[in-house]
């Protein structure tokens, strides 16, 4: 399925970054110079000669865990023309994926970019299947011209937290 443009983010919806946990984020097959921080962090991400830059082969799988649940409603993917992403698989709420188990799982949305969406517009998701999201995995499988090496230099993620009720601060009601 290709992905479909958010004419414009809604609202409501944020940018996720300051959710994220970082001290849980992982991704396979990135060279150690061009690391995932560079596309996903305030400051290196808005740096164009910054990349997230596979290593091996096109592939990257990216395990993003959150300091609260949320609710993802679009992604932003900015990419080179040539070696941007192509085909993006998402994963809701699962831990220790690796390559030799990705295609295990089926994903929750699969987004096929196109050049124009790779230039950081935001890709609307199938926002019913994105309500209770505790961990984002994305799993880039190929990119735009089927190059050596995939580059990403900028991952936004866009929607809300989910109101929790902290059962800690309520007080018990007591019988009379």
């Amino acid at each position: 399925m290709s992905g479909e443009s958010a004419s414009a983010i809604q609202r409501n919806q944020v940018d996720l970054v300051d959710f994220i946990d970082w001290t849980g984020v992982e991704c396979l097959n990135q060279t150690s110079a061009q690391a995932y921080a560079n596309a996903l962090k305030k400051g290196y991400r808005e740096d164009d000669g910054l990349n997230l830059e596979s290593d091996a082969d096109e592939q990257l799988l990216i395990y993003i865990p959150f300091t609260q649940v949320i609710k993802l409603h679009s992604i932003a993917i900015k990419g080179l023309e040539e070696e941007g992403p192509k085909t993006v698989k998402l994963y809701t709420n699962k831990e220790h994926m690796g390559f030799s188990n990705v295609n295990d799982f089926a994903p929750n949305d699969t987004i096929i970019l196109s050049s124009e969406d790779n230039k950081g517009k935001p890709v609307a998701l199938k926002y019913v299947k994105f309500q209770n999201v505790r961990s984002l995995t994305i799993f880039i499988e190929d990119n735009q011209s089927e190059c050596e090496t995939t580059k990403v230099q900028k991952i936004v993620l866009y929607g809300t937290t989910v109101e929790t009720t902290d059962m800690k601060g309520l007080k018990k009601m007591e019988d009379h």
